[in-house]
């Protein structure tokens, strides 16, 4: 009677290719907001290796020659 159907055939394809393509950046993008605000995943996450040395000669693993030869190994 009204014809409703006619014409929509397959460009509606392509709404639901777009809402995967909105969906799918909504949840990368809080995914990707999580990761920043929890800080992981990024270079600066680790122990610097003088660090851990320091830590290592203040708890007594290892003694005051052994730090200053990974300062100059460390230092290049």
């Amino acid at each position: 009677m009204w014809y409703m159907h006619e014409g929509m055939g397959w460009w509606m394809l392509f709404g639901g290719v777009w809402a995967v393509i909105l969906w799918g950046g909504l949840i990368a993008l809080a995914v990707w907001g999580i990761i920043r605000l929890t800080g992981r995943g990024g270079p600066d996450t680790g122990y610097k290796a003088l660090e851990v040395a320091k830590e290592r000669y203040a708890r007594g693993d290892i003694n005051k020659r052994e730090l200053e030869r990974i300062k100059r190994d460390l230092d290049w």
